[in-house]
């Protein structure tokens, strides 16, 4: 019994740090989180005058399409489009994309008139910059690092939680299931803050695997081990290392992948990458709602040829894995429900986040941090301290940051232990 009353106060006090540390950022995750979630409705209206277009008799080619993009990119001094989206509505104007990732940029066009109706670059945005607040807090990679340091000390944060409240005993499994509101702000806060931590616990650790990879260190890990253990993308997925034969037949123009695309059958949102070198290849792939209906397809740029075809299942588990919790997380996986689950749970985090900081300023001493004195750290023992290097090496940044902490304490009681012997010799 002492010594779980030992382990009680010594995780109740990270518990506290992690808290201190973590819980201020979380509050800012989850409304941008849920900002975030309503991308496509926001961006589907403001550039709805770029978007949609009055169907016609005349239809430009695809080809002549790609050339009036790629001069307007020109004119207007942007990167030249080397993608486009193969649109799925007679209302739909064609897209055409340059760059990759937070660098890439639209141009639309209106297949029906030419008329360019409107370009903008991903960046310029204000989901993206919503993004990047959530991601980076705006400091690019700096910003990074902060992120990954919160989303290792959460994770914590939860374990030492449901450590603490789960209940010991079957008449405590109530406490699971009410807040008490007739006994004080203290205790209302306590029991709001434990009922809503209780219940995301495994949401919100689900939430953070999606997450995680995208993070500097734990990423970078992550992708190592990927790579390493042959469990990510298989060779020439994404068209690296594939060309096309120039010695063959006359080049295709853009219109004959469209029809190889549109043979194929691909469900979702389908996308075609341009070669823009002689021995470069056309790749076809698609975006579907469900994983499995993946595919990447690479032709031949001269004679049209399939030279190398991927479906999902040739996908390896560790790249599987993160896009489904990737999808999570973007509440993206399992339809319309998975939106609301996200919403739901950014917006119950960011009670669980105000409740605890509340809470922990009703409950803490004035002129103090409320840091429950707990057992010194040699008396834990060997499994908690265990759990602690396990967690340190599996997230880099809470490793790291752990080091400080202590080496900071250490300096700390050297210090005292120095200003008590000169007193003392004084």
């Amino acid at each position: 019994m002492f010594y779980a009353k030992k382990i009680h106060h010594w995780l109740w006090r990270w518990h506290i740090i992690a808290g201190l540390i973590s819980l201020p950022f979380i509050l800012l995750l989850s409304v941008t989180g849920a900002i975030y979630l309503f991308k496509a409705d926001y961006e589907q209206q403001t550039y709805r005058s770029m978007i949609q277009v009055t169907p016609s008799v005349s239809y430009l080619t695809y080809q002549q399409q790609l050339d009036i993009a790629q001069k307007a990119a020109q004119e207007n001094g942007v990167a030249i489009p080397t993608k486009m989206i193969l649109p799925d509505s007679d209302y739909q104007a064609t897209q055409f994309i340059a760059g990759r990732f937070s660098s890439e940029s639209y141009t639309f066009v209106n297949p029906y008139t030419g008329d360019v109706t409107g370009q903008f670059a991903r960046k310029d945005t204000l989901m993206q910059k919503v993004r990047k607040l959530h991601g980076e807090l705006l400091l690019g990679k700096r910003g990074s690092w902060v992120i990954e340091l919160v989303a290792s000390w959460l994770v914590v944060l939860i374990m030492t939680g449901l450590y603490l409240f789960f209940p010991r005993s079957i008449a405590e499994i109530r406490t699971l299931f009410r807040v008490r509101v007739k006994q004080g702000k203290r205790t209302f806060y306590r029991d709001l803050h434990a009922l809503c931590g209780f219940w995301l616990s495994l949401a919100l650790m689900l939430v953070l695997a999606g997450g995680l990879p995208w993070t500097e260190l734990f990423g970078s890990n992550f992708k190592t081990i990927r790579d390493q253990t042959g469990t990510g993308y298989p060779m020439g997925y994404h068209g690296r290392g594939l060309e096309s034969d120039p010695t063959k037949a006359a080049k295709l123009d853009l219109d004959d992948v469209v029809t190889i695309a549109k043979d194929k059958d691909l469900a979702g949102v389908v996308t075609i990458t341009i070669p823009t070198k002689p021995k470069g290849i056309y790749s076809i792939s698609n975006r579907a709602e469900a994983l499995k209906d993946q595919q990447q397809i690479h032709v031949d740029q001269y004679s049209g040829n399939v030279i190398k075809a991927f479906s999902w299942s040739d996908v390896g588990a560790f790249s599987n894995g993160r896009h489904v919790v990737m999808r999570i997380h973007q509440g993206e996986f399992f339809g319309q429900a998975n939106w609301y689950f996200m919403l739901g749970l950014c917006v119950l985090t960011a009670v669980l986040s105000a409740s605890a900081l509340v809470s922990y300023c009703l409950r803490k001493p004035k002129k103090s941090l409320g840091l429950p004195k707990a057992a010194r750290d040699k008396q834990i023992g060997v499994l908690l301290w265990g759990s602690m290097l396990l967690l340190g090496i599996t997230l880099p940044m809470f490793g790291i940051s752990l080091l400080v902490i202590m080496t900071l304490c250490l300096i700390s009681k050297i210090l005292k232990k120095t200003i008590r012997l000169v007193s003392a010799a004084s």
